[in-house]
């Protein structure tokens, strides 16, 4: 059976290579499209669809707010349609929270060239949605006054000075990486970040955390010094790495080959951690589709470093983080809402304090 897929969008150009590209792979079929969210509505009747792409922008009522409205009378997997600008990455990470599954970017060229560049990833994010449908949105119950009290209890000058945390995640990520970043204190080792998207999200990624988060939460820059209390998040036009410099570490930025698809790649700043952290980092791998990260968070374990991994449940797409699972890479699997309690917890240890 064929995935069935309605497809919304206010160009007529645009529903139609966005059916054609989904049409060509066997398993999925465009089953209807619709130019507003009226159209919408009674394609979603009429077609009864397993997945929709929604456009951020259309007349009359926008994606967001019919987005909001099909959530709570008629919940799909639902995949934003973004244009790569502030705007559009502002208001799709709003439909991230909303409980779009995920998002694709309009191109910046000519749209048939690059919805058809495209093709790849939003047939394997329509799959994605699918099968994965259900999946993170139940939220196991935390132990909320435990994590409460660890956050209480200061971590020491050494740990914040030595240790260093590091975090891959894809899809469903921004809301992942958000529920682990917003239970850490004030005071925490620094923390680097790789997210799957595209350059225009980062920022205002960053700055949305920035403003929910204890800690400081910034887009990574070339050559900066990591320091305690702040989260630096890979820019979506480049690799992030460590490097070990005289009396620390600092951010190195590359706009070097796509690694497994992606740049910024999790495997690139995971590699750099094994090589120049060691011991002293704590990797974290959180929900996202493909493999990215897991031969990186290996090599950490090898050179002695501990990782947590989101467990399945908890996960929208328990792609990356059962991959790191199966390789050997994981010391140990969490659910979503403990994930920062067990991050403290290591770090407080005395094998956290090596």
């Amino acid at each position: 059976m064929k995935t069935r897929v309605l497809v919304v969008d206010d160009s007529a150009l645009m529903c139609a290579v966005l059916s054609e590209v989904i049409n060509a792979s066997a398993d999925l079929q465009v089953v209807g499209t619709a130019k507003s969210a009226l159209e919408a509505a009674e394609a979603i009747k009429k077609h009864r669809p397993e997945v929709m792409t929604l456009d951020v922008d259309m007349p009359h009522m926008n994606g967001l707010e019919f987005l909001e409205r099909i959530m709570c009378s008629q919940p799909m997997p639902i995949i934003m349609v973004s244009s790569l600008t502030t705007h559009g990455s502002e208001t799709t990470l709003r439909a991230l929270e909303l409980g779009a599954v995920d998002f694709v970017s309009k191109p910046k060229v000519n749209p048939v060239g690059g919805i058809q560049a495209y093709a790849e990833e939003i047939c394997d994010k329509i799959r994605a949605a699918k099968t994965s449908w259900g999946q993170g949105r139940r939220r196991p119950a935390a132990n909320l006054v435990t994590t409460a009290q660890d956050g209480n209890v200061p971590l020491g000058g050494r740990i914040l000075q030595e240790k260093l945390v590091f975090i891959g995640a894809s899809t469903g990520g921004t809301e992942a990486i958000k529920e682990v970043l917003t239970r850490f204190p004030e005071k925490m080792p620094g923390i680097l970040i790789v997210q799957h998207m595209p350059e225009m999200f980062t920022g205002s990624f960053a700055k949305r955390l920035d403003g929910l988060c204890k800690i400081t939460v910034k887009e990574a820059e070339d050559g900066e010094r990591v320091k305690s209390g702040i989260a630096y998040i890979a820019p979506g036009h480049s690799h992030l790495s460590v490097k070990r410099v005289v009396g620390g570490f600092q951010c190195e930025l590359s706009r070097a080959e796509p690694v497994n698809r992606h740049r910024p790649s999790v495997d690139v700043l995971f590699h750099s951690a094994a090589k120049h952290v060691g011991v002293q980092a704590l990797g974290v791998m959180l929900t996202g589709m493909g493999k990215d990260g897991a031969q990186g968070m290996l090599a950490m374990r090898k050179a002695g470093a501990y990782n947590i991994c989101q467990d399945q449940d908890s996960s929208v797409v328990w792609g990356m983080p059962r991959e790191a699972t199966i390789n050997g890479a994981a010391n140990e699997v969490a659910s979503l809402a403990d994930v920062a309690a067990r991050v403290l917890a290591r770090l407080r240890t005395p094998e956290g304090n090596n």
